[in-house]
């Protein structure tokens, strides 16, 4: 293997970095759109971190493992650092310490002191090692693969025209089988870049398909950066009347990061969340596919992170969960600091403290599976009387301190409380131990036990169980050969077992999988489990051919992952004409309900209409009433109005004297207003309209204002 040492002087790192200050105060200065912005997303997302490898000359880390640990160190660092000039502000005497100037001073300000420790320390900096490529023709066509998926939703949103999507998907499933089949057509060199390229385009074609934010827990997170970036400060003890919110401001993934982000490249907090956070999102994957080719090798970790990118979860749910896409971010790469063998003992337990604040700050729940596993982990293997590689009793109970604290003593411990909620919320279930519905409909339609609703469904599902199956098979071979378990790290192994124990009790503990939803946690579950996918393909064929083994694997794995990408995606319901819920190919016939209800859709008139709202009216004075999609959607993320302050329209509905009644487009063009689970036509409630003014519409949405009214 050839290999370039990539490595400047330190004089020229120096400089460099301070180029860049000098670009980023220029160009805020001179609010220059776009290049700063791009520009500056790759300073403060790549450079803090990059400088904290070199501060501890980490020069044996890999081109990917530099990419993903700078990444993930700069976010973390951009956490920390925003905390602490929140805290401090009253040392510092900044009314609001979280707008522009001071955190572009301060944050500046640390890198320029880490860049001039590095020249100090060493002559040369070197960037990281890397093989030579002979790949120049291919990597660029991947490279459109995200182009593609860009202009395909333009074309979408401005014309309705789904093809250059459809296309995209499709070649998308065409390079996956060039990458398994023919071994000629595509090194495994480029495994990691076709990742990337998958990756981001999925992402993008899925959150750039409308001008606005859309899914379920996004407009809250939404709206909680939104009071921390009006304010200029994060208050740590902010609580509201429904603990949702406390937990949400707890989290610094959703109020200080895209704070930061926004202030400091003068961005809009919609695209914070639709364009940066999917391309942080988007080095999941990848972190995973370094992960378990340390264990597995290159093609069992590439057709594995196809598996995990596969799944709608991954590009459709996540995209409406920006607290959880950060934090997995970070909980991989915590994973790869407890495997790695590059790093020493002290610095694998400084990464492991970083990181793991930045996840405890980022996400309650996937903190808690953390947790989970490294303290089994722990547990077993102290009773085994093994060592653990990078995990010490002392790294477990530091983590459930810091959890745990952090969780109490912030917006009255919201989180906390939820944990008991939760906990308490299972145990009372147990009584419905023998009813298989009290798992919810995910885990009864992920066994089977569900009717599909037409033949393209129930073939769908089809080979969603033929991925389960050849899991299952997997990780029955894991546990009954040995051969299989000694080329895998026994930490590996043990966190793939913990990741079946979690499975099971999403299965068989009533109402466990609702306490985070079984399709996020079946997604969780894949980042150790996936790969035995591939291994129960393997085996599989074990016991039928003994010659052209490998062909037929990678014949079998395609045949099933290929259609499976299809049908997740979309693909195959909207060639066929049959029901979808691709919002990127289908929402031109889906049902309005679904899009604007399930799928948190919502459309320009009634973000307008919602913001008209909020500027004209004294919301805080007044009753306001909604229908439950709005309830829970446009009010809150771009009226910025709190969902206490909202009552729900119902047919028992009597607006009080001044109460202002907000109709969005999906109650005024598509005549459905939604209320707690139930569906009425907009003329069950018309009665409610009769002593109304109207105030304001859009010709899609529409304000109204009691002035008779009841009592």
């Amino acid at each position: 293997m050839n290999l370039i040492h990539v490595k400047w002087k330190s004089r020229d790192f120096l400089v460099i970095i301070l180029f860049l200050q000098f670009i980023a105060y220029a160009m805020m200065f001179l609010d220059v759109s776009i290049a700063w912005q791009v520009i500056g997303f790759f300073y403060f997302t790549f450079v803090p971190g990059f400088i904290i490898l070199k501060l501890l000359k980490l020069n044996e880390l890999g081109r990917l493992e530099t990419v993903l640990f700078s990444v993930g160190l700069s976010v973390a660092f951009l956490i920390l650092a925003g905390l602490l000039i929140n805290e401090f502000s009253s040392i510092l005497s900044v009314s609001k310490p979280l707008s522009p100037m001071p955190l572009m001073i301060i944050l500046n300000g640390f890198i320029l002191i880490g860049a001039l420790l590095v020249y100090l320390r060493s002559e040369y900096v070197k960037l990281f090692d890397t093989e030579t490529l002979g790949l120049s023709l291919l990597a660029p066509l991947l490279i459109t693969l995200p182009i593609l998926s860009v202009v395909g939703t333009f074309c979408v949103n401005a014309m309705g025209n789904n093809s250059i999507l459809l296309f995209l998907i499709f070649a998308i499933a065409i390079i996956f089988f060039l990458a398994i089949v023919p071994k000629r057509i595509m090194s495994s060199k480029l495994y990691a870049l076709i990742i990337l390229s998958i990756a981001v385009a999925l992402l993008f074609h899925s959150s750039l398909i409308t001008n606005y934010i859309y899914g379920t827990d996004i407009h809250t997170e939404y709206y909680v950066y939104k009071l921390v970036q009006e304010n200029g400060y994060w208050d740590s003890t902010a609580y509201f009347d429904d603990p949702r919110f406390g937990r949400f401001n707890t989290m610094l993934s959703t109020t200080m990061l895209p704070t930061i982000y926004a202030n400091i490249l003068n961005m809009d907090g919609t695209w914070i969340l639709k364009i940066l956070f999917p391309l942080l999102f988007s080095l999941v994957p990848l972190g995973l596919y370094k992960m378990w080719q340390i264990n597995l090798g290159k093609k069992t970790a590439f057709i594995s992170a196809f598996l995990l990118m596969s799944q709608v979860t991954f590009y459709m749910e996540m995209i409406g969960l920006t607290r959880q896409m950060i934090a997995e971010f970070f909980f991989v790469l915590l994973f790869l600091v407890l495997l790695s063998e590059k790093l020493d003992s002290s610095t694998s337990k400084l990464f492991f403290v970083i990181l793991s604040f930045a996840l405890i700050t980022s996400h309650y729940a996937l903190s808690l599976i953390f947790l989970f596993f490294i303290s089994t982990a722990w547990i077993y293997m102290f009773l085994t009387k093994n060592r653990c590689k990078n995990l010490t009793l002392s790294l477990v109970i530091l983590f459930f301190a810091m959890m745990f604290s952090w969780y109490i003593y912030t917006s009255s411990s919201a989180s906390f409380e939820s944990f008991l909620s939760f906990g308490d919320t299972v145990y009372r279930s147990l009584h419905d131990f023998f009813d298989p519905t009290s798992r919810g409909g995910d885990v009864m339609r992920g066994l089977g036990m569900e009717a599909a609703e037409s033949y393209w469904q129930a073939l769908s599902r089809m080979f969603a169980y033929a991925t389960q199956f050849f899991i299952v098979v997997g990780f029955v071979m894991l546990i009954v050969r040995r051969k299989v378990r000694a080329n895998m790290d026994e930490e590996y192994v043990l966190f793939s077992s913990f990741s079946m124990l979690l499975l099971a009790m999403c299965i068989l503990l009533p109402r466990f999988a609702l306490t985070l939803n079984m399709t996020r946690f079946y997604h969780i579950i894949l980042f150790f489990l996936a790969p035995f996918f591939a291994l129960g393909c393997e085996t599989f064929i074990g016991f039928l051919a003994k010659r052209k083994k490998q062909l037929y694997v990678s014949i079998l794995v395609v045949s099933v992952l290929v259609p499976y990408f299809l049908f997740q995606t979309g693909f195959i319901y909207e060639v066929t004409g049959s029901e979808s819920w691709s919002v990127p190919l289908s929402k031109y016939r889906m049902d309005k309900v679904r899009l604007y209800g399930s799928a948190g859709f919502i459309d320009e008139q009634s973000v307008v209409c919602a913001q008209w709202m909020s500027r004209n009216i004294d919301i805080r004075q007044v009753q306001i009433y909604a229908d439950g999609v709005s309830y829970y959607k446009v009010l809150p993320s771009y009226g910025g109005i709190y969902e206490g302050d909202i009552n729900v329209l119902s047919n028992t509905t009597i607006v009080v004297t001044n109460g202002t009644v907000y109709l969005s487009k999906l109650n005024v063009i598509y005549e459905k207003i939604v209320s707690r689970g139930l569906v009425w036509n907009s003329s069950e409630l018309s009665f409610l309209f009769n002593d109304l003014d109207k105030v304001y519409t859009n010709g899609g949405s529409e304000v109204y204002i009691s002035v008779v009214g009841g009592q």
